[in-house]
């Protein structure tokens, strides 16, 4: 009877197995890494779905959006969880993602509209640096430094690709002569922020791009306060960054159930200490001590989506000339 017995249970197992729903969602490495939202937001969901929640990592935020287009219709994605608003313009002609109806009390610096895209969290990119050390209060005196700088590839990256947008709408036509003055300052360009923060770490840079909150953890994880956000004169630039649902998903109820869950306190409070970004929805509990304050509004910097598109490729030009000479 043993093997009945042994036969039987394997069978049960693997019908269960099959009734249990699996959501796929598409999002970039960090999130997905033992230190970032991930794990914590798979526990969550997971204790009220009755389903698996797959993440996986696709590079940084930029790659995700190359690789949807790479597998179109194809992909088994039901969720893509990373993008931000330099990118849902082209993610939206693509007509690959589905409408989203996300009801959120949303704490965003500006108001919240769209049918296809919903937002998790935001920040402001910023160029972090040790704390005992002068740091340039603009782009100009930046360039005219002898600061080393890493930054990220803006074809793969979404920091990388906000920096573009930064430069492009503080100075508008003058950016060529921005790049032009930072190119000899840039010692390395990484495909991915975590690259780039790894190195700066590591003492081979003397600022990197990142936000104003990574300071936060250094001081919340770390009980380090050695790191600092350098403010510019310009402002800076802000991401939002959103999750949108594919059209082709076969889960598209478990995909509204996560979009709607991802704007839940349960979700939203891991973000702070995580993601270390500012979360869309304030959780119950407010943000930790410690975290970083918000800028002023006249510090704020943001282009609508379809400005970033339109000028995505004039930007990237701008940057690769300045680079290659």
């Amino acid at each position: 009877m043993k093997p009945l017995f042994v036969a039987g249970a394997l069978l049960a197992a693997t019908v269960a197995t099959a009734e249990t729903p699996e959501l796929v969602v598409y999002t970039y490495d960090s999130f997905v890494s033992e230190w970032g939202p991930g794990p914590a937001v798979k526990e969550a969901f997971e204790a009220t779905c009755g389903c698996e929640l797959k993440f996986v990592g696709a590079g940084d935020g930029a790659a995700l959006l190359a690789r949807i287009k790479l597998e179109g219709a194809r992909s088994e994605a039901d969720i893509v969880l990373g993008l931000d608003t330099n990118l849902t313009a082209a993610a939206r002609d693509t007509g690959l993602f589905a409408p989203v109806a996300v009801e959120a009390d949303y704490a965003l610096p500006m108001a919240w509209q769209d049918d296809t895209f919903a937002p998790y969290d935001w920040g402001y990119f910023a160029f972090v640096h040790n704390a005992d050390a002068d740091a340039p209060a603009n782009f100009r005196a930046l360039g005219e430094s002898d600061a080393k700088i890493v930054i990220q590839d803006p074809r793969s990256s979404t920091p990388g690709l906000g920096l573009l947008m930064w430069v492009k709408a503080a100075y508008g036509d003058e950016a060529p002569a921005i790049w032009d003055g930072l190119s000899d300052n840039i010692v390395t360009v990484t495909k991915g922020w975590s690259e780039a923060y790894g190195l700066f770490l590591e003492g081979e840079a003397d600022m990197v791009l990142s936000y104003t909150t990574s300071p936060a953890y250094h001081l919340i994880a770390e009980e380090d306060d050695s790191k600092a956000a350098a403010v510019f004169d310009e402002g800076h630039y802000m991401q939002v960054e959103v999750a949108g649902k594919l059209a082709a998903s076969d889960q598209t109820e478990l995909a509204d159930q996560f979009l709607q869950f991802m704007v839940s306190d349960a979700f939203q409070s891991i973000i702070p200490t995580t993601n270390w970004m500012y979360p869309a929805v304030m959780p119950a509990g407010g943000l930790p001590e410690g975290f970083a304050e918000t800028l002023s509004a006249d510090k704020s910097l943001l282009l609508p989506e379809g400005d970033a598109a339109a000028l995505r490729d004039e930007a990237l030009d701008e940057w690769l000339r300045a680079l290659s000479q």
